[in-house]
């Protein structure tokens, strides 16, 4: 596609409009330098959708972005400048500043660059077409591969040939499903879908923290499902997470239908629960392999651990699961059995009533707050316990008597009850 200026503009939109940002495209669009805003701003601002961090593509040589950042008073830190990259930080605004770049070799995880003023052949080395757009100093937006007409279309489509890009970096595999997931509409692109199903093999040289992040914004999309039922039958899916292979992705659509349903905040986490076993060992080797942060292994083991509660216990019973156990893990394990429920009482009326029973303990967990144990080691100690083994013993077993009461004795009521026990 030739170099032509599309009716598409973003000059009106907030974003763009903002001082800062201006600045800074107005001391790299001096004399011979030319910038552009690049990627994802471009992108969302033409699909309506929230625009976050704006990156900026420039034909000027990093050392020159530099200097006209030093020169005009901003902050440049040379984030990446062996790939061309500097982020300039203007009035406590960050903004990614990259100049143009042709690849040199690519070995599908990293690439070696050289800095070039080539517009088209900087567009051409990127992923997919709806990320190879610019807007100019005037907020035009120009497009070089076709990504507005894909916009429009929904298609997620590699730049060019689909298996050299994958070739270039095959993190770009799960960047087609999950920029489908967010974006794509009707079916997958045929060659892009063929050259993921052919290249999966390249999914292994990636690091875990590369994997991981792509797959959680992916299962943070709306809805997922449609992008992952391609990746299941693909095979990427079970390249990358193998413990979904026998468990499947049947319970990604209905709890994406109870969240839409009752209000609940899409939750990548509970999705990843909804497609792997509830094996605690299973659970702990994933997490290591993904390189989970310490938050989500503890979540996703816990969950495993977690007996599941039968739909009929009492709300005493519940609350004193929630007291003993990780309220956590319990609310996650209802959350899954009742989207579960939903799910199937489309075609059965006994679930129906089942979901009932489950949405009243979801309503217990959810307000649950823990209590405050109204004892202390000093009150024992106080009234003749030495401590050690046997005030451990007693405040154990005082413990006990409370949750029996559904944690409503008072300090003195335990206390009464020293006399019957031993020191």
């Amino acid at each position: 596609m030739s170099d032509q200026r599309n009716a598409a503009c973003v000059a009106e939109c907030d974003w763009f409009r903002d001082p800062t940002l201006q600045s800074v495209m107005a001391i790299l669009n001096e004399g011979d330098g030319e910038a552009r805003i690049a990627g994802g701003a471009v992108r969302n601002a033409l699909m309506d959708q929230r625009v976050g961090d704006i990156d900026i593509a420039t034909t000027l040589a990093p050392d020159m972005v530099i200097e006209r950042a030093d020169k005009a008073g901003f902050k440049s830190i040379p984030t990446g400048i062996e790939h061309g990259t500097v982020t300039v930080v203007a009035k406590g605004h960050p903004f990614e500043v990259t100049t143009l770049r042709v690849d040199v070799a690519t070995d599908g995880r990293r690439a070696d660059v050289a800095f070039s003023t080539d517009w088209t052949a900087d567009a051409q080395r990127r992923d997919l077409t709806m990320n190879g757009l610019y807007a100019d100093a005037s907020g035009t937006v120009i497009d070089l591969v076709g990504g507005i007409a894909d916009i429009e279309s929904g298609t997620v489509r590699f730049i060019g040939d689909a298996g050299r890009r994958i070739e270039e970096d095959y993190l770009r595999i799960l960047r087609f499903f999950r920029f489908f997931a967010w974006y794509g509409k009707g079916r997958p692109d045929a060659d892009g879908l063929r050259a993921c199903a052919r290249l999966k093999s390249g999914l292994s040289k990636l690091s875990a923290e590369r994997v991981w992040s792509e797959l959680k914004r992916l299962l943070g999309a709306p809805d997922p499902a449609r992008s992952m039922l391609w990746m299941r039958q693909s095979g990427v899916l079970s390249a990358v997470l193998a413990e979904s292979d026998r468990w499947g992705i049947d319970g990604i659509p209905g709890l994406v239908s109870t969240e839409r349903t009752l209000g609940w905040p899409a939750d990548p986490m509970l999705r990843l629960m909804a497609i792997v076993p509830p094996d605690p060992a299973r659970m702990a080797e994933m997490a290591k392999r993904l390189r989970l942060s310490k938050a989500e292994t503890r979540r996703v083991t816990s969950w495993a651990e977690q007996e599941e509660l039968p739909d009929t216990v009492t709300d005493t019973v519940l609350k004193r699961h929630l007291y003993l156990g990780d309220p956590t893990a319990i609310e996650d394990r209802i959350r899954l059995r009742l989207s579960a429920l939903r799910a199937k009482a489309e075609t059965d009326d006994s679930a129906l009533m089942d979901a009932a029973k489950v949405s009243r303990l979801l309503k217990v967990a959810t307000g649950w707050k823990k209590p405050v144990f109204p004892l202390k080691g000093s009150d024992l100690v106080s009234r003749g316990f030495e401590p050690g083994p046997s005030l451990g013993k007693a405040m154990a077993e005082l413990e006990t008597v409370w949750l029996e009461s559904s944690f409503v004795m008072s300090k003195n009521e335990l206390l009464t009850r020293l006399a019957t026990l031993s020191k």
